[in-house]
């Protein structure tokens, strides 16, 4: 009578999915390891980066799920220090702030008179004479606001974001993040109170969540009380070590996997079952034994991702603003969004009399911009932050550079036939390597759908069996910013662009 090999579980990376995955198996007694990169932190994307005392939250994380099993487990993880934080995003351009998204009457008073009827003009112009067949974002966006609000508050932020331009940016994407938005529907929701169209049975576009919680110390905080008690219940979480290979036998089905540290130190871990939350790409190409087939080699290589850096700036306090975020509607200057931390939490800000900003630029990984020095990166969003009327030269005291490498998948006109080439090849020939996460999977999954992703792949591996299928977990387009409430299992929709299909 063969003897079963008693479960062990490799998780590659300690973000929000790797994590969430290793709570839950270490809960249920499984044997689990984590290996993380990072000599430092956990958390990945949503780790806290700290400098002087002064914490950064790397990309913006409002913790506010749909899904009650993740804010369930949030809570459970970190019962005490979660903060409850007034929910404030605003679009800046010429001078002004703007509500997110666009309020009609607010957006048209606050423009002029001139600009305004301009704005009016164009919208019934485009409501007339509409772009048949719109393929671009650009088409998409002039249909349902007009040229000139198009111009406004939509072209230049995009293009910064993704570095291409909207004409190139298909419409589908468009249509998931502003699902049912146009100015027609702005102007009525604000003639009509939600409530009201809720009484009368109509469906609403509902606005903003008023408020969201927050770790006191930013989400890494979350993550490493997660860190704490997976080692609590005996599970493992490596720093410093960077999975190169990932070697699987056909025969028992088992992995070897070899990691070395920052002293080039590898070691071998055996396992039964792989989760990798790492980059699809370079775990297909330079990780996975025996190699793909060459089609899927091929598919992965044509993946591509998108960059980002955030240049912190400690100011004196001068209460500019109180938002968690700007947008910057200003092709003048490069940066894209800038962040206020003590917004986030006042504890992210050891000192009262002091603010922190992070202004964050949008590039590619080795490009002009990625590859400049630390002091001209923080010479250079001292510049623009003045440039804006965002702080005076004087009050700026302090800065600090911080680089993802990763941020976003970006998605071009064959992505979906690359993934589905990978998932193939993988499912067929590696039954026990599961993907999740935003990398893992390359899809735009924001904390929460990455988690999911987790869970989900627990459950199947605790059955035995792929009974969940987490490729239909995806981002929903009003699913962080609104108190929607859907099924846990969004369309699979993309939600970062495609260009335009040839």
């Amino acid at each position: 009578m063969q003897t079963q090999t008693k479960p062990h579980v490799v998780i590659i990376g300690a973000g929000p999915a790797g994590l969430t995955a290793a709570y839950l198996l270490a809960k249920q007694n499984i044997a689990v390891t984590v290996l993380e990169s990072d000599p430092h932190y956990v958390g990945g994307i949503a780790r806290t980066v700290t400098y002087k005392d002064y914490c950064f939250d790397i990309g913006g994380h409002r913790f506010f799920s749909k899904s009650e099993a993740v804010e369930a487990l949030w809570s459970e993880i970190l019962p005490h220090d979660m903060l409850e934080r007034p929910r404030s995003s605003r679009i800046f351009y010429r001078q002004q702030f703007f509500s997110y998204p666009l309020k009609a009457f607010e957006a048209l008073r606050k423009l002029g008179l001139f600009e305004s009827l301009r704005c009016v003009l164009s919208y019934l112009k485009a409501r007339l004479f509409p772009i048949k067949q719109p393929t671009s974002f650009a088409d998409w966006v002039t249909n349902h606001f007009g040229k000139r609000l198009y111009t406004i508050f939509f072209k230049t932020y995009t293009e910064k974001v993704w570095g291409m331009r909207c004409e190139e940016i298909s419409a589908d994407w468009a249509a998931q993040r502003i699902k049912g938005l146009s100015l027609f529907t702005a102007i009525k929701n604000a003639a009509m109170p939600a409530k009201w169209n809720k009484q009368q049975g109509k469906p609403v576009i509902k606005t903003l969540i008023d408020t969201f919680r927050y770790p006191r110390k930013g989400p890494g905080m979350l993550w490493e009380a997660c860190r704490d008690k997976i080692n609590s219940m005996g599970g493992q979480i490596c720093l410093d070590s960077y999975v190169f290979r990932c070697d699987h036998n056909t025969v028992d089905n088992q992995w070897l996997i070899s990691y070395r540290d920052s002293k080039s130190h590898v070691t071998e871990i055996k396992a039964t079952h792989l989760i990798s939350s790492a980059p699809l790409k370079d775990m297909v190409l330079n990780c996975l034994r025996p190699f793909v087939a060459p089609p899927a080699l091929l598919a992965a290589d044509a993946l591509q991702y998108r960059d980002f850096l955030i240049v912190v700036l400690i100011l004196k306090e001068r209460h500019t603003f109180s938002d968690n975020w700007i947008y910057v509607h200003d092709a003048s200057v490069d940066v894209a969004r800038i962040q206020n931390f003590k917004s986030w939490s006042p504890d992210m800000v050891p000192d009262k009399d002091k603010c922190c900003y992070g202004l964050e630029y949008f590039c590619f990984k080795g490009d002009k911009l990625w590859s400049r020095p630390d002091h001209e990166l923080i010479e250079k969003a001292s510049r623009e932050i003045v440039q804006l009327g965002l702080a005076k030269a004087e009050d700026i005291l302090d800065g600090s550079v911080l680089r993802q490498s990763k941020a976003y998948p970006v998605y071009d006109n064959n992505y979906q036939l690359h993934v589905d080439v990978i998932r193939h090849e993988l499912e067929n020939n590696f039954p026990t390597l599961y993907l999740v996460g935003r990398n893992g999977m390359h899809k735009y999954n924001n904390q929460d759908h990455a988690m999911m992703t987790a869970m989900l792949t627990v459950n199947n591996i605790l059955a035995g069996k792929r009974q969940f299928d987490v490729w239909q977990v995806n981002q929903d387009a009003e699913y962080i910013e609104t108190g929607k409430t859907n099924n846990d299992l969004a369309s699979g929709l993309r939600a970062v662009p495609s260009r335009v299909s040839a």
